[in-house]
C-alpha cells in the first residue's frame, strides 16, 4: 500500500519570509516536505551553517530593519515585516524617548564598524536588555560577530519556523498513514562543507602537471569532499566579500629541521603548489588537489592584495603556518581577514 508524506505546501517564499538568504529559501525548498517544524529546524540549521555562504548570511542580514525602525522603511518580505514587528513589540512597548534614541545612536554606530545591522532574538525582550547586549558585542572583532550575528539569525529563522508551520496547519487532521523524510543526520553527513570552508569554484586553475602532488597519498576515492588546504579573504572594512584577489600556496622545500632558517645561507625555498583568484563570495578555487594526507613541513599562502586595495597600506600579504605529521588527515582553512591598515587570519573549519 503506497504511503504518503503529510506536510504543509511550504515554496521558497515561505522560507523567504524565516530567512532573507535566497540560497537558504532554495535549500529549503528542495529539502522539503517535512513532517513538523522539528525537522524543518534540523534541516535548516544544516543548511544555514553548512551551505550558505558569507555573501547569504549578509542577505539574510540586510533583510531585517533595525531594532526601532518601522518596516516600511525597508523593502522586505511582507510576512517577515509583519513578524518583525511582533517580534519588536516588547523592546517598542518598554522603550522610551531617550533609549529609543540611544538605540539609534548604537545601532549606527554598529553598522559603521561592522557593515551590517545589528541582529538579535528581540522577541520577548526590553529595549535596555537589547541595548545592554549591543554594547556588549560591540567591542568584537568583526570575523567574531559575523558568527555571532549568524546565530541570532539561526534563532530567529527557528522561531519563524515554527510561526510557518503553525499558520500552515490545516483544519482536518493529517492522514493517519505518515511517512517522514530520510534521517536529516544521513542528510548533514553528505555535505558538510562550512561556511567559510567551501571552496572550489567551477574552472579553478589546478597545480601544474610538473609540480609533485601536496598529499603523500592521493586517492581517487578520497575520504575528504575538498582540498586539504583552503582559504577565503573578507573585507571587513566593507562587512563583504573580497573578490578578484590572486592567492598563491607555497610549500618549504628542506630539511624539517631547518625550515625556514631565513638568511643568505637559508637551506632551502618555496616551492609553488597551486595559484587561485577569489570569487563574488570571496572563496579561492582549489589550491591543491583532493588527497588523503597533507605532507608534513611549512606552507605559506600569499594574496596580491595591492591590486583589489590600491590605496591599502599592504600590497602583499603572506601567511605562513605549519603541518604536523600527526595532522596530515586534517583539514586546514586559513582565512584573510583584510582591512586597508591591518590584517588578521586565524585557523578555521
Amino acid at each position: 500500500m503506497d504511503t504518503k508524506v503529510w506536510s504543509p505546501q511550504l515554496q521558497e517564499s515561505d522560507f523567504l519570509a524565516c530567512c532573507g538568504s535566497a540560497r537558504f529559501a532554495r535549500e529549503m525548498a528542495a529539502a522539503a516536505p517535512f513532517a513538523n517544524s522539528e525537522q524543518a529546524v534540523l534541516a535548516a540549521r544544516e543548511i544555514w551553517m553548512n551551505k550558505v555562504d558569507v555573501t547569504g548570511w549578509l542577505e539574510a542580514f540586510a533583510a531585517h530593519p533595525q531594532i526601532g525602525e518601522g518596516s516600511s522603511a525597508r523593502k522586505t518580505n511582507e510576512t517577515s515585516a509583519k513578524w518583525s514587528k511582533g517580534e519588536q513589540s516588547t523592546a517598542l512597548a518598554t522603550a522610551t524617548n531617550s533609549t529609543l534614541q540611544e538605540l539609534f545612536e548604537w545601532n549606527a554606530r554598529y553598522r559603521q564598524k561592522f557593515g551590517f545591522v545589528f541582529l538579535i532574538r528581540a522577541s520577548g525582550r526590553s529595549t535596555p536588555e537589547i541595548l545592554a547586549e549591543l554594547k556588549k558585542r560591540y567591542p568584537n572583532r568583526p570575523i567574531v560577530e559575523l558568527e555571532v550575528a549568524a546565530q541570532e539569525q539561526m534563532k530567529i529563522t527557528e522561531l519563524r519556523l515554527a510561526k510557518l508551520f503553525e499558520s500552515k496547519v490545516p483544519t482536518a487532521s493529517p492522514p493517519t498513514s505518515t511517512q517522514y523524510p530520510a534521517s536529516l543526520t544521513e542528510k548533514a553527513e553528505e555535505d558538510r562543507l562550512s561556511v567559510i570552508g567551501a571552496h572550489l569554484i567551477t574552472g579553478a586553475r589546478r597545480i601544474p602537471a610538473q609540480v609533485p602532488s601536496i598529499g603523500s597519498t592521493t586517492s581517487v576515492n578520497s575520504n575528504r569532499t575538498r582540498p586539504p588546504i583552503t582559504t577565503h579573504v573578507l573585507d571587513v572594512s566593507q562587512g563583504s566579500p573580497a573578490s578578484g584577489i590572486e592567492v598563491h600556496l607555497e610549500k618549504w622545500k628542506g630539511s624539517l629541521d631547518q625550515q625556514l632558517s631565513f638568511g643568505a645561507n637559508s637551506p632551502g625555498e618555496w616551492v609553488f603548489q597551486g595559484s587561485s583568484v577569489t570569487n563574488s563570495d570571496g572563496r579561492c578555487g582549489a589550491l591543491t588537489d583532493i588527497v588523503d594526507n597533507v605532507a608534513p613541513g611549512y606552507y605559506r599562502l600569499s594574496f596580491n592584495t595591492g591590486k583589489y586595495s590600491p590605496n591599502g597600506f599592504y600590497p602583499y600579504v603572506s601567511i605562513t603556518f605549519e603541518i604536523r605529521e600527526s595532522q596530515g588527515s586534517e583539514h586546514f582553512h586559513v582565512p584573510l581577514l583584510l582591512s586597508p591598515f591591518s590584517f588578521s587570519t586565524y585557523r578555521g573549519s
